[in-house]
């Protein structure tokens, strides 16, 4: 089961966010090196149902060493249904790729990314890389 926890292993050098949604996730790959992240275009979700194929394609193109998923917990900390279906979509993650997942609080990336994207559509990746950023500046760079 992922970890809450940012968590990574020095070899953590690329990583790819998701900001799990139900209609489109937010993708981003990120490096460490300098601790920034680019967003890309969003995956397809059918009523949250991902595009696995879709994603096994990024995952081989970018072959990343850690994979985080955002968890839009409430204001109040508590779990919402989104958290936890998103959750759920991080344990996929973790059992089709075998690869670490962490989940990161990603409160307010939305509303951030919103002010941000030129296009509705832009939100999306944007507020993956605003999660992976938060992520590799909470994990240090190495």
């Amino acid at each position: 089961m992922p970890d809450a926890r940012p968590q990574a292993g020095p070899k953590a050098r690329v990583v790819l966010s998701f900001d799990y949604g139900l209609k489109y996730i937010g993708v981003a790959v990120g490096q460490r090196i300098t601790g920034t992240a680019s967003p890309m275009a969003p995956v397809r979700a059918n009523q949250g149902k991902p595009d696995w194929p879709a994603i096994e394609r990024l995952i081989r193109e970018w072959q990343p060493d850690q994979l985080i998923v955002g968890e839009p917990l409430n204001m109040d900390d508590t779990q919402s249904e989104m958290a936890d279906r998103a959750a759920r979509f991080a344990r996929q993650l973790e059992g089709r790729y075998g690869l670490p997942v962490a989940l990161i609080d990603e409160r307010l990336t939305s509303r951030e990314a919103a002010q941000m994207a030129d296009t509705p559509a832009d939100r999306h990746g944007i507020a993956a890389m605003l999660i992976a950023e938060s992520w590799l500046a909470e994990t240090g760079r190495s």
